[in-house]
């Protein structure tokens, strides 16, 4: 980010639309008395990030699908709070000091995740990109969930009828620094089952749905529908929520430092890296490596400041039409036809192009 001169994401989103600042009417307040007002619909200066067709009647059906298919309870008290959050600088620690097993941390600019229980492969650690290529760890390769995430937060959730006893056994820590977020998504659906519980420490947030990033610059489109994520509040997605539209932590929502706490839990048929090994009827045999070509060309100490001229360069300078033909069509049937024709008249004339191999 400093080669940008940006410090902070939301410095540069700002730049990018300095009009969405002071958004009115942007939030729904689910936990003070459980109801709630819609946010008002405003049409996004930033015509080109919303679908044309899209029409506030639209956004507004599906923002109450997504509405209705979230709970959110203030279950934790300040004092709670700042016990849990000791336990979450501990983490971070032990982090920092190389305890935790590999796969247990995943860092990225301005957000560390912890994976507890189980933990899975995602994004640029995919081998092959797109929704339904994730991978559970196998068994052992992240830390188990801490005593203080059972003791704390899991009973505290299941004496308040929020998840059954034995619902969880994936926790994943959040921690989100100033301007951090997390691109929009769905919780894999063949790696979890649902409900996803999650809850929010250190400051008060906001997650969005329906929102689309754009990068270089890094640009967010006006979210479907905002729930503000209060300090100590409890948000358990389910139905439409959870599988049916994305959600995201943008940039400029992370104003102070923020952890959550991820509880999840996974599928008995989720996929796991060593199940895809196992499968495997043979070792798969590593091709031989290939053996280097000598050359008995004495060698230039000044070849390598020279440009390298081949003898197919030359012949095509002597030909710049047929040259730029090439480049025009060069993955077209016509231009290997046009190859052709041009090599039997080349045979022809009675020239012959030596080509060197380097």
């Amino acid at each position: 980010m400093a080669a940008s001169g940006y410090a902070d994401l939301r410095e540069k989103l700002k730049s990018m639309t300095p009009h969405r600042d002071e958004p009115k009417n942007k939030y729904v307040d689910r936990t003070s008395n459980g109801k709630g007002r819609k946010r008002e619909y405003r049409e996004s200066d930033d015509d080109e990030l919303e679908h044309s067709d899209d029409s506030a009647d639209l956004r507004e059906q599906e923002a109450h699908r997504v509405e209705s298919s979230i709970t959110q309870k203030s279950v934790f008290s300040p004092e709670d709070c700042a016990h849990i959050e000791e336990k979450i600088d501990e983490v971070v620690a032990k982090g920092e000091a190389g305890l935790y097993r590999e796969h247990t941390v995943d860092r990225a600019p301005l957000r560390n995740k912890y994976f507890f229980g189980e933990g899975y492969t995602y994004g640029a650690q995919l081998e092959k990109r797109g929704p339904g290529q994730e991978r559970l760890y196998r068994k052992g390769e992240v830390d188990d969930i801490p005593g203080w995430v059972h003791e704390l937060v899991i009973k505290r959730l299941v004496s308040g009828g929020v998840i059954p006893e034995g619902f969880v056994n994936s926790a994943v820590i959040n921690d989100y620094q100033p301007g951090g977020c997390i691109v929009s998504h769905v919780d894999p659906l063949h790696i979890f089952a649902r409900p996803i519980v999650s809850v929010s420490f250190f400051s008060d947030s906001a997650l969005c749905f329906g929102c689309r990033f754009q990068f270089k610059p890094i640009r967010v489109s006006e979210p479907v529908f905002t729930l503000p994520v209060k300090r100590g509040s409890v948000t358990v997605l389910s139905g439409y929520a959870a599988d049916e539209i994305t959600h995201c932590i943008r940039p400029q929502d992370i104003k102070e430092r923020r952890a959550v706490i991820i509880l999840r839990k996974t599928r008995a048929d989720a996929p796991r890296l060593d199940s895809e090994v196992t499968l495997s009827s043979s070792p798969v045999e590593k091709p031989a490596p290939l053996k280097a070509k000598r050359s008995h060309r004495r060698a230039d100490p000044d070849a390598a400041h020279r440009p390298r001229v081949l003898e197919m360069d030359k012949e095509e300078n002597r030909h710049p039409s047929s040259l730029s033909q090439h480049r025009r069509h060069g993955s077209s049937e016509n231009y290997w036809k046009r190859s052709h024709d041009h090599d039997k008249h080349r045979e022809s004339s009675g020239r012959k192009v030596k080509m060197r191999r380097h």
